[in-house]
């Protein structure tokens, strides 16, 4: 039995004790991770892409095939960023909509995007942002290009409303350091000779851009051979087409009259300082390799700014 007094102690001890251990918790901080929405599977989103690019290109079968787009889609989507005022970018996708869809600088890239419509219904977690650059990541790997460094995090707008006023991508027909650009987006003159490499893929098509034909005879192999062909070759404007006048913006050809270059490609071994970096690539395809690797994920995130894992604390 115990005494009165006893039991007294006891319910004084229980009533001032339990407080004191609650009080004690709720002053200790708990860290708790963020919570993350779901990220897609890049592994698997790269494998459609890869699937989706070899699947066409046997439908076609005449030697042409999304690699080149792809590439061009990535490109023009963060091509657009401007480091003065931090519009443009490849974050939002605002090539969905006006007036990025309508500029003739993206004229024909609505093939790109209708295409990768199949691999965002299969992988619907995964941003029309990251998708666009992403495939332009997956089309360099598998034609055999350098691997880019890539990451997740990219948001969609919902219109084009935040779009740049104007395009400020680089025009084709313009043969000038100015028009490279690499002022407004930050680049260096390697910077800008590397990325302008990515012309080893893909062709021009007159009923897009008004231009014709490939940079190289290997359209779908990533290599320095854009380089190579520059400084080796003998370049002059293009004259005829098909044993017709050529009526189409100006342009230059090979002398085999199968290849061509832009005036902006042109301006590449016409700059001194520009020159010098096309000879090193036209030598060196490990340099460029590394260099393209680097300037092209560098473009991808411009004026990106990924979300944070940081852990944020509660009090409970």
């Amino acid at each position: 039995m115990f005494s009165a007094n006893t039991m007294n102690a006891a319910l004084r001890i229980s009533r001032y004790a339990a407080p004191t251990a609650v009080l004690a918790f709720s002053l200790s901080p708990v860290t708790v991770e963020a919570k993350e929405s779901a990220k897609p599977d890049v592994s698997a989103v790269k494998k459609s892409i890869a699937d989706l690019i070899e699947d066409d290109a046997e439908r076609r079968g005449d030697g042409t095939s999304l690699t080149g787009t792809f590439v061009r889609l990535a490109w023009h989507c963060a091509g657009t960023y401007s480091k003065v005022d931090g519009s443009g970018g490849s974050n939002g996708a605002r090539m969905r909509f006006d007036p990025e869809a309508s500029w003739g600088a993206n004229a024909g890239l609505g093939i790109a995007r209708n295409a990768l419509e199949a691999v965002k219904e299969k992988h619907p977690d995964i941003s029309y942002a990251d998708l666009y650059t992403l495939a332009g990541v997956v089309a360099v790997e598998e034609a055999g290009g350098p691997k880019i460094p890539f990451r997740i995090g990219r948001e969609d707008a919902d219109s084009g409303e935040t779009s740049p006023k104007e395009c400020g991508l680089p025009d084709a027909d313009k043969g000038s350091r100015k028009n490279t650009n690499s002022a407004r987006m930050g680049f260096n003159d390697r910077e800008i000779v590397a990325l302008l490499g990515a012309h080893a893929l893909g062709r021009c098509h007159t009923d897009r851009s008004g231009y014709w034909g490939p940079w190289t005879f290997a359209e779908n192999t990533f290599s320095n051979e854009y380089f190579r062909l520059l400084v080796e070759e003998r370049w002059s404007p293009k004259m005829s087409h098909n044993g017709k006048p050529w009526d189409g913006p100006d342009q230059f050809e090979d002398s085999t009259g199968k290849l061509m270059m832009l005036p902006s490609d042109m301006v590449l071994v016409q700059d001194p300082a520009f020159r010098k970096v096309v000879e090193l690539y036209a030598k060196d395809e490990n340099a460029f390799f590394r260099d393209f690797a680097s300037a092209f994920s560098k473009l991808l995130e411009l004026g990106v700014t990924f979300p944070s894992t940081k852990p944020w604390y509660q009090f409970w």
